[in-house]
């Protein structure tokens, strides 16, 4: 049945699949929900800025709402941001949880908590799978964070490609960096308009991360 829903928008490639696959289910996208800092400097999940996350939704012809916490604060900011979602007759939001049964436990918790539906699109589909899916589909990934306790900064500026796949499977690296080994940024693909106009600057460091900066054009 077809439903009105709110993206949790990471910038990234698993909320991207998780959002096309939902339209190609016939739901329709009202918002992209995206959480931040608690200054508002950057995307909690994925370290991009505003500026990034804005280009991304304009060419998706919708708008970008934002909570702005720190981690003592951030359940309570979401469930907050679902409230008013549910107040304003959405149905549910959709996310791009692919097999962590922790994150799916507190999606389905802060969801109850706000009286709001719940759609996990790609929810227990291989992850080799999904990632091919991605490139099949035209979806355009780069690597931006990377975590160097458990892979090298070398792979910071790096497109998705079924060879990059096969290469981090050969070093023991979870393709789909499940675990927070890495995150992306999508750049193009069919859910976009046109292309997000993009540059990348230098290389940030934050404890045992790397983060490469994201610019527009």
């Amino acid at each position: 049945m077809q439903k009105t829903f709110v993206m949790s928008w990471s910038g990234g490639k698993d909320s991207a699949l998780a959002y096309y696959r939902a339209v190609l289910e016939g739901h329709v996208p009202v918002a992209l929900l995206t959480m931040f800092e608690k200054d508002g400097s950057k995307s909690r999940s994925h370290g991009l800025p505003i500026e990034i996350l804005e280009a991304q939704a304009e060419r998706m012809g919708l708008p970008l709402e934002i909570g702005k916490a720190d981690w003592n604060g951030y359940e309570q900011e979401f469930v907050k941001q679902l409230k008013k979602f549910k107040n304003e007759g959405v149905e549910m939001g959709v996310y791009g949880d692919i097999d962590l049964e922790d994150h799916r436990a507190w999606v389905e918790k802060v969801s109850a908590e706000a009286e709001f539906g719940v759609n996990h699109p790609l929810w227990g589909r291989p992850r080799r799978e999904l990632l091919e899916e991605l490139i099949a589909e035209g979806f355009k990934a780069i690597i931006t964070v990377v975590d160097t306790a458990r892979m090298d900064a070398k792979f910071l500026g790096r497109e998705f490609t079924v060879e990059l796949i096969e290469e981090l499977e050969t070093l023991g690296i979870d393709a789909c960096g499940e675990e927070g080994e890495f995150h992306t940024v999508i750049i193009d693909g069919p859910i976009f308009v046109e292309a997000v106009p993009v540059q990348f600057g230098e290389v940030m460091e934050a404890e045992q991360y790397r983060l490469l900066e994201v610019k527009l054009q």
